[in-house]
């Protein structure tokens, strides 16, 4: 048991696990950041384009119930709900919207930061002799070889 308690301790404290660990949460939380987003700003744009609040109370009426003499239903009414679908996409695209602008975002400046290193790295180099000291250094090295 002691051994099977060493080696779940040892699988906890990989690296990998704990970020897949903080990975899980803070894809939870972003979750509800941009299912917010859509729910509270976008959604309510969209039903007013629409004209309903509730995009799940569109509904294409194919036949309407049928009522007997007292009022009594005597067939239910078929319709077809398509609000609910049409609310589901437009959550999606916006979801997936969302989430590639902040990939967008993330790679662009990991690029930025990719390229001041390497501009960095260039600056550290030394400079490339000029044309004047290159000329001086044949000179030297040619009367070393008379002499």
């Amino acid at each position: 048991m002691k051994k099977f308690v060493k080696e779940f301790r040892e699988f906890i404290a990989r690296g990998n696990v704990i970020d897949m660990a903080i990975g899980v949460i803070i894809a939870t939380a972003f979750g509800k950041i941009t299912t917010s987003l859509v729910n509270d700003v976008f959604m309510p744009f969209i039903g007013w384009l629409f004209g309903t609040r509730d995009m799940t109370a569109l509904n294409l009426l194919v036949r309407p119930e049928v009522l007997d003499e007292t009022g009594a239903v005597v067939q239910q009414a078929i319709t077809i709900g398509f609000g609910n679908l049409v609310a589901t996409i437009i959550d999606f695209v916006l979801i997936a919207f969302v989430v590639f602008m902040v990939v967008k975002g993330i790679n662009t400046a990991k690029s930025l930061a990719e390229k001041k290193k390497e501009e960095e790295v260039v600056e550290a180099a030394p400079p490339a002799p000029s044309a004047e000291e290159v000329l001086l250094t044949e000179i030297r090295d040619l009367l070393k070889e008379k002499n």
